[in-house]
């Protein structure tokens, strides 16, 4: 079959890796796949995959060399935005929407009609909500989230989610979402969950290579964008309390740095805690760690779970909403932790007592390519009940 996977970006991110990965995927498994990034830079990611059709839809350019594309623009940035915050994309996705099925109809003049076209994030599809085609899958990464008033929400759950085919990465962005659409009166065409791909010989590769910043001493490894999100304050409160001998490395970047920096010098953790900022390859960093610590608020799945796995490192999570559940299945699930400090202080030192502990092959069985592209393409979709 012939796929298309469409992203807003290239730029290094959990969700565009996401993204790379599936194309690679499709390719994997003997697909035609096509990559198409709404933005022109950066290009931080490249499929690992040869086959894999890389094309670029610059959606700002293309916006303002359309007719009406500047004055749209401008009323909404200078007056609609203002009165209704947050509402960008509302006003321009209409016509975003319709470039973008131009940008198709011509990759199809070259290459043939896709099969699958399938949308990665609500971040990328909501800008092109007016864009509708039976063949289009739309994959909610993370759980939905009321920060307007819900009559707004209203508005924009039915703009980007009615009568549409929609799959979730985790049962619990699912839960989410349903809980979302019954508030809503939303219904879309199908709801499905279909989780992410994890590269598991690619991450085996990258994770080979040589990197000459590795500490030499034993650490745990968070990787993450600083950000409130991903928790990274209560797992400095949490490394302060627990009682293991690693350091901590926390690998990312982010507009919490100079704050975190800041809270492990006040707790007295300077010279214990690493922050090693932005790595364009983190799997050296994982395969050397003796363990993999997350502590998000919430995760859609929590891509760097699988990735860690793929490098043989052992994982420990706090129990947050979203999709955590979904990889701590089976023997995995004894090492969630209830998201408070104590909680994480005391799985921090459950687990390290309990090193080496072996990666299972199975754990990563649900995220293979081969089940993941079926799902994608199996026919009809579930129907939305």
């Amino acid at each position: 079959m012939r796929t298309l996977v469409v992203i807003h970006s290239l730029k290094m991110g959990g969700m565009e890796r996401v993204a790379v990965n599936l194309a690679d995927a499709f390719a994997e498994e003997g697909h035609e796949s096509h990559l198409l990034s709404c933005r022109d830079n950066p290009r931080d990611l490249h499929p690992q995959e040869p086959a894999v059709n890389v094309h670029y839809h610059d959606q700002l350019r293309a916006l303002f060399k359309s007719i009406v594309g500047i004055p749209l623009f401008l009323l909404s940035r200078l007056l609609l935005g203002v009165l209704l915050p947050r509402s960008h994309f509302m006003w321009v996705g209409w016509l975003s929407g319709w470039l973008l099925g131009r940008k198709i109809k011509r990759l199809e003049e070259q290459y043939g009609q896709f099969d699958r076209i399938i949308f990665r994030g609500l971040g990328t599809f909501k800008y092109f909500w007016s864009f509708r085609d039976e063949r289009a899958i739309y994959v909610l990464e993370n759980v939905i989230h009321y920060d307007r008033p819900l009559w707004q929400k209203k508005l924009e759950w039915r703009l980007v989610f009615e009568n549409r085919h929609l799959a979730c990465v985790s049962s619990g962005v699912e839960e989410s979402a349903r809980k979302a659409f019954a508030l809503g009166g939303i219904r879309p065409r199908s709801l499905s969950v279909i989780t992410n791909p994890c590269p598991v010989r690619a991450i085996q590769t990258m994770a080979d290579e040589s990197e000459p910043d590795l500490p030499d001493a034993p650490y745990i490894v968070n990787v993450a964008r600083l950000v409130p999100q991903k928790g990274h304050a209560l797992l400095l409160d949490a490394f302060k309390v627990a009682r293991i001998p690693q350091r901590l490395v926390i690998i990312g970047e982010g507009p919490l740095r100079k704050e975190l920096e800041e809270k492990a010098k006040k707790l007295g953790l300077s010279d214990r805690v690493y922050f090693a900022g932005k790595r364009s390859n983190p799997y050296p960093w994982m395969k050397q760690a003796d363990l993999f610590v997350l502590a998000s608020e919430y995760e859609g799945l929590g891509i760097v779970l699988t990735e860690a796995l793929a490098c043989g490192t052992p994982i420990l999570s706090v129990d947050s909403r979203g999709g955590v559940r979904s990889v701590f299945q089976g023997e995995l699930e004894q090492y969630l932790t209830p998201r408070t400090i104590k909680g994480l202080a005391e799985g921090l030192e459950t687990t390290v007592e309990r090193l080496p502990v072996e990666v299972k092959p199975d754990w990563l069985a649900p995220f293979s390519s081969k089940s993941v592209v079926e799902a994608f393409l199996a026919d009809p979709m579930n129907p939305f009940s």
